[in-house]
């Protein structure tokens, strides 16, 4: 039904007209009627309702009277609020709600800020035993330092009150530095007489050994050897090894060639001229001449690129002076992985020199300078880290020989690049035969043939096989090691030293883990980060040093 619309002013005062003519009775309804009309137009005008609102922000309330029901952000659209909201503003009830009259709005206004505090880290005391030092002696050697460390957080903070906070981002500002404390070991070594001269590194010192267990000396105190380069001179007179010191400029030079002139004086060191040395040692039967083998120093691991050449230098054994220097083998970068470098090893007549690089081992033509045909190959190990593997050789003392670890075959499906597999291999120098002796000794195995022993009873010189044997053959790299001797060809094999067992120190520059006599009855070996020797025949093995900072044993005549 369509609602007839109101009456105009001129509609009522034509029906008043018509309500004079009409009888009386007639009149008053008419009236009546016209009134009910007029009463019903205006009705919804004086029902009407006002929507009042209330609106509180930034500190401040404030009332609105609203003419028709809206949403909360309409109204706060509307100019006459001029209400700016920021991202994290919060609004309650939410900007979506209708609004109902009497309703109360609240706006918090919410914002983010990093606040960062600096907090003091202590630094810690470490102690360490040394040799250097007398029992019980007490040095502080590096003193400690406090680090500085730095927390930030993102704290919300509601209409000016911080309210919550969370940590975002931690930076160390200054690293705490602990306090060193040398103290000297109390423990006693039992005196057992040592043929030659036995050198060691001890806490980053060389260290000598004559006549007995208890006649221990440091020939260096700065405590800046590399261990790169340790070898001592056929009579044990003369001691080259490499430092790095930091006073060296790491983007140039990472160490430097250095020589102990006299091991039975309190000689002054000498400093060579050659530096960023991988590889050098003293050339057997050549007087005050040296062979050493270079590389330069880079970013990325592991921070040298070797040359993989080879320099044969004479010295002044006084003042360490240059007195003529001759290239063997060219620079280069044969081999797979040669960035690791080529090491090399003479022979003990002085005439052969063995190459041995990530796959194989031969000899160096020393007329030519070139690298032979090999005399091993093997496959290639797949680098562990940011270190290429490269296998340790033993010369036998007639030079006619040649003891080595080659990478085995692999003992399942997987690559051979990734065999565990490591085996004890004789090869003769003449090329004449390869003899695999023993297999799955392990990674760290640095089989070492004995000085000959001369034997009344026999016609023939007699000499044993050394060698580190893997626990786990199978697990080598990580895994614990027992000290074997052998017969030369492999047979009659016993172990004579294991205990709770030797855990190789992994020494990826030398791999010296255990070394010879000159006599060829005892061998000198690292257990425990601590010097022992133990007698061939007996088996007895005595402790030699105590502070368990000791490594790289050689030992000469």
């Amino acid at each position: 039904m369509t609602r007839s619309p109101c009456p105009s002013s001129r509609m009522i005062a034509d029906c008043s007209e018509a309500v004079v003519r009409l009888p009386l009775m007639w009149t008053k309804r008419l009236i009546l009627l016209i009134l009910l009309v007029v009463a019903s137009c205006r009705q919804p005008a004086e029902t009407q309702q006002e929507i009042r609102v209330s609106l509180v922000a930034d500190g401040r309330e404030r009332t609105f009277i609203l003419p028709a029901p809206t949403t909360i952000d309409e109204f706060l659209r509307t100019p006459r609020v001029d209400v700016q909201l920021g991202e994290l503003d919060q609004v309650n009830p939410p900007a979506f709600t209708q609004i109902t009259d009497g309703m109360r709005i609240t706006i918090a206004r919410v914002r983010e800020e990093t606040q960062c505090e600096q907090t003091e880290v202590p630094y810690k005391q470490t102690t360490q035993l040394n040799e250097g030092l007398a029992a019980g002696e007490q040095r502080v050697v590096q003193a400690g330092q406090n680090g500085i460390l730095e927390i930030c957080y993102r704290v919300t903070i509601v209409d000016g009150t911080p309210l919550s906070r969370a940590e975002t981002n931690r930076t160390t500002i200054r690293a705490a530095q602990d306090e060193i404390v040398y103290v000297g070991p109390t423990g006693e070594i039992e005196p057992i007489p040592i043929t030659g001269t036995l050198a060691y590194i001890n806490n980053g010192n060389a260290w000598i050994i004559r006549g007995s267990s208890t006649s221990k000396r440091p020939l260096t105190t700065e405590g800046d050897l590399d261990g790169r380069v340790f070898s001592l001179s056929d009579d044990g007179r003369r001691l080259l090894f490499t430092r790095s010191s930091s006073d060296l400029d790491p983007a140039t030079v990472f160490n430097q060639l250095w020589l102990v002139p006299d091991t039975t004086l309190s000689a002054e060191l000498v400093a060579l001229v050659p530096n960023n040395i991988l590889y050098a040692e003293w050339i057997p039967n050549r007087e005050n001449t040296i062979s050493y083998s270079s590389g330069t120093p880079r970013e990325a691991a592991p921070k040298w690129l070797a040359y993989n050449d080879l320099w044969e230098m004479r010295i002044d054994p006084l003042t360490g002076e240059s007195l003529g220097v001759r290239e063997i083998v060219e620079r280069s970068t044969r081999g797979p992985y040669s960035w690791w470098g080529t090491r090399f090893h003479w022979s003990p007549d002085g005439q052969k020199l063995v190459w041995v690089q990530a796959d194989s081992i031969g000899l160096v033509n020393l007329e030519t300078g070139e690298l032979e045909p090999p005399l091993l190959n093997y496959a290639v190990l797949r680098p562990v880290g940011d270190w290429s593997w490269r296998a340790t050789v033993s010369w036998s003392q007639d030079s006619a020989l040649i003891a080595t670890t080659a990478h085995g075959a692999p003992v399942g499906s997987e690559l051979p690049e990734s065999s565990p597999a490591f085996d004890l291999t004789v090869v003769s120098a003449d090329g004449s035969f390869t003899a695999p002796l023993l297999p799955g000794v392990g990674i760290w195995s640095a089989p070492q043939l004995s000085p000959f022993i001369v034997n009344a009873n026999s016609e023939f010189p007699q000499g044993y096989l050394a060698f580190l044997r893997a626990r786990d053959p199978y697990n080598s790299i990580n895994g614990e090691y027992d000290l074997v001797v052998a017969d030369r060809d492999g047979s009659n094999a016993r172990v004579v030293f294991g205990r709770s067992g030797i855990r190789a120190q992994q020494s990826i520059y030398q791999n010296r883990e255990f070394v010879w006599s000159p006599d060829g009855r005892q061998i000198a070996f690292v257990y425990l980060g601590n010097i022992w020797v133990v007698d061939v025949e007996s088996e007895v093995a005595t402790q030699l040093t105590l502070d368990g900072a000791a490594s790289t044993p050689i030992w000469t005549r």
